[in-house]
């Protein structure tokens, strides 16, 4: 990636004061781009930020506020992040939870889904225009694996998990959720200039799973038995940086990558009736939350 010149393009990225998030902005603002990522606890973000800029020698990375449970903080955070800069190249959808006990959001959605989907749903429809018209432009969505863990695809009976929550279960339905996201908007997009991709970042050794998400023993266990097979939060960036920057993916759209490269994702995830009526459920539980807080 030395050879990329991202200087003049504007990089958004949830989730980057910690884990692949926090490399993938210091990878890119040394390819010369300005990179806003975001943080729900500010006070981690700035200090995240400072570090940020030290190792990659710039001063043009930012952090703002965002709750992606949170549909005004999304809200809040688009409005801000709109009047504040006038382009968006790349938008990476990074940010993710894993639970071992079932929540909701603010609006009332199971939280791994919310957050993990409906929040970068939101929040994508609210950047789409700036995107459009700093074409072109990319949307870099972050999966995992994990969605190999749904391979009947999406219960579409029971997205919210009111009839049965597993922390794992809900996690790899909103990972196949994410990648028919990245393709259903890879489809809608034609024409604009803009493209969509997924990937899956690695196994990364990473805070992820242990900072107030998955807390159950069980939980903890797999995690510290997996720990000495996983890679750094740094190689774990390297796939983020690829589909965010690589010239030879100019155009491209509704992929899946790994290992800086097209991978193999299942057959689930490359069911376009599914990505389609995702889209349309996700459509139809923004505006009724959008309606609830009217009424």
């Amino acid at each position: 990636m030395a050879n990329v010149d991202m200087s003049g393009k504007t990089v958004l990225i949830t989730g980057g004061n910690a884990g692949i998030g926090k490399h993938a902005t210091i990878a890119l603002a040394k390819l010369g781009a300005k990179v806003v990522f975001t943080a729900r606890d500010l006070r981690k973000g700035d200090l995240a930020r400072g570090e940020a800029r030290e190792a990659a020698a710039s001063e043009d990375i930012d952090c703002m506020s965002l709750d992606l449970a949170s549909f005004a903080s999304i809200e809040r955070f688009a409005e801000e992040f709109l009047d504040g800069y006038p382009r968006l190249d790349v938008l990476v959808l990074n940010a993710g939870l894993i639970l071992d006990e079932r929540s909701e959001t603010q609006e009332g959605f199971e939280t791994t889904f919310g957050v993990n989907h409906l929040g970068h749903f939101y929040l994508t429809s609210l950047l789409r225009e700036r995107l459009e018209a700093s074409a072109p432009a990319r949307v870099v969505v972050v999966s995992s694996d994990a969605h190999k863990g749904a391979p009947r695809g999406l219960d579409f009976d029971d997205l919210m998990r009111r009839n049965s929550y597993g922390g794992w279960k809900a996690y790899c339905q909103s990972k196949l959720a994410n990648i028919l996201f990245a393709r259903e908007l890879g489809r809608r997009l034609e024409g604009t200039g803009v493209t969509a991709n997924a990937l899956h970042p690695g196994l990364v050794r990473t805070r992820f799973a242990r900072d107030g998400d998955l807390g159950g023993p069980l939980s903890r266990l797999l995690v510290a038995i997996g720990t000495p097979f996983m890679i750094s939060p740094e190689q774990g960036a390297r796939t983020t940086v690829h589909v965010a920057s690589a010239p030879e993916l100019e155009g491209k759209s509704g992929g899946y990558y790994a290992k800086c490269r097209p991978a193999k994702s299942t057959p689930a995830a490359r069911d376009d009736q599914a990505a389609a009526r995702l889209w349309t459920i996700s459509e139809e539980l923004v505006a009724n939350a959008l309606a609830a807080k009217q009424a």
